[in-house]
């Protein structure tokens, strides 16, 4: 039995002024070692926004913030995992407060605060790109 049906991706900013700055985590090693937003599966029983407060408070200790914003962004990609097959992703953002702690887990080796350019370079993956540059659109209008 599969153990998601989805996935849900959550990009936390905060503004400066008017201009957004995004956090990314870089993951373990042994998970990639690259930089993403915050990801995770939604599991058979949960619903997708219950899913995306879960994995927001398992990666960063996060419960409470500015503004939720939904349907960012949405994709589909080739999991490479035979029992999962096509993943659906789901692209969330949360506004916080320009003091508000954020608690790194052990999924994360480093977390860092990026504008879009920064956050553009790092990311390894287009569909992450895009649901960075669409909520920076988004934030910016």
């Amino acid at each position: 039995m599969k153990d998601r049906v989805a996935q849900v991706e959550v990009i936390i900013f905060k503004l400066v002024g008017d201009e957004p700055l995004f956090l990314l985590f870089k993951r373990n090693p042994v998970k990639g070692g690259f930089w993403q937003g915050i990801t995770g599966g939604i599991k058979p029983d949960e619903k997708i926004e219950d899913a995306m407060k879960r994995e927001v408070f398992e990666e960063t200790g996060l419960t409470q913030w500015i503004r939720q914003l939904d349907n960012i962004h949405y994709f589909e990609y080739d999991s490479g995992v035979p029992e999962y097959g096509i993943m659906k992703e789901y692209v969330f953002a949360l506004e916080i407060s320009l003091d508000q702690n954020i608690r790194i887990s052990d999924e994360h080796t480093e977390m860092r605060w990026c504008d879009l350019e920064e956050a553009l370079k790092l990311l390894k993956y287009d569909n992450n790109k895009d649901g960075f540059r669409k909520l920076y659109l988004l934030v910016k209008s």
